[in-house]
C-alpha cells in the first residue's frame, strides 16, 4: 500500500468507536481533526425536493456531536426538526436530543438500559420508556440521514480492513441493534458492502462505494465516497420513490 493510501485510509473517523481505519499497524492513532463532516442532504420524492437536512459531526475532547436540522421545502419559515447525538470516544451514547415545535424527546444511559424520555405539548409531564440495550447501541432516528453515515462508518471500522489496496469486508451482512427514539421502539439493521459502482449524482458520474442497509421493512442502498473519508453521498429508497443525495 502506497504512503498516500495509507494516508487517506487514517483520516476515516468512526464515531461513536474512535477507531481511525488504518492500513497499517492499527494500534497507531493519529491526531483527530475537530471538524469531521459538514454540510446538507437534499430528499427528492419522485424527483421533487421536499426536505433539506444540514449537518454537522465534531469531535472533541474525546466526544463526537453529530448535529442535523431538518426543513421542509414547502414551509422554510418552520421550525423544522433538530437533533443532537453525543457519544464517547469508547462508542458509548452519551445523550441523544430530538425536537420540534411542540414535541421533544432525550435519550441517555442508565446502567443496563437506555433510557427515553417523552415530553409533549399535551402533557405538563415527561413520559418515560426503558430500553434493554447496551449504551453502544447506534441511534437511527426518522429522517436523519447523518445518523446512516454514522452508522456506515462504524461498520467499517468494525468489519473491513485494506489488504492490498483494496477494502475487505467481512462476508455476508453484519447486524446492528438501533434504536429509533421518535418510533419509540430498537431493531435489529444488517449493512453489507456491495462494491464500486458508477453512479450519477447532480449530472456527474462518479465511482463510489455500495452499501446495503436492511430491516425488517425497508430496504436502502447507500453510497460512499472512499476518496473523502468515506462520506456519505447518496441514499436510494426504491420502495418510497425516494433519493438523498449531499447538495
Amino acid at each position: 500500500m502506497t504512503l498516500m493510501q495509507r494516508t487517506r485510509w487514517a483520516t476515516v473517523v468512526v464515531l461513536g468507536c474512535a477507531v481511525v481505519l488504518y492500513g497499517g499497524d492499527k494500534k497507531e492513532k493519529p491526531k483527530l481533526p475537530s471538524a469531521v463532516d459538514a454540510g446538507s442532504f437534499g430528499v427528492f420524492v419522485r424527483g421533487q425536493r421536499v426536505v433539506t437536512e444540514t449537518f454537522s459531526v465534531q469531535q472533541e475532547n474525546g466526544v463526537s456531536v453529530v448535529k442535523a436540522k431538518l426543513k421542509e421545502t414547502s414551509n422554510p419559515g418552520s421550525a423544522g426538526q433538530r437533533s443532537e447525538l453525543e457519544m464517547s470516544d469508547s462508542g458509548e451514547l452519551l445523550r441523544y436530543e430530538w425536537s420540534d415545535s411542540s414535541n421533544s424527546l432525550e435519550v441517555t444511559p442508565d446502567n443496563d438500559f437506555l433510557r427515553e424520555k417523552i415530553t409533549t405539548a399535551a402533557s405538563s409531564k415527561p413520559a418515560e420508556k426503558p430500553f434493554l440495550m447496551p449504551s453502544k447501541t447506534a441511534i437511527l432516528d426518522n429522517n436523519f440521514f447523518v445518523h446512516r453515515e454514522v452508522l456506515a462508518w462504524r461498520y467499517l471500522a468494525a468489519d473491513c480492513h485494506m489488504e492490498s489496496g483494496n477494502l475487505k469486508c467481512k462476508q455476508g451482512p453484519v447486524e446492528f441493534g438501533v434504536l429509533v427514539p421518535q418510533d419509540q421502539t430498537s431493531m435489529p439493521v444488517r449493512m453489507e458492502l456491495v462494491g464500486r459502482e458508477k453512479v450519477t449524482i447532480r449530472g456527474t458520474e462518479r465511482e463510489l462505494l455500495r452499501l446495503n442497509l436492511k430491516g425488517e421493512a425497508f430496504s436502502w442502498a447507500l453510497w460512499v465516497d472512499d476518496k473523502d473519508q468515506f462520506k456519505l453521498m447518496r441514499v436510494l429508497i426504491t420502495d418510497d420513490n425516494t433519493e438523498v443525495v449531499r447538495d
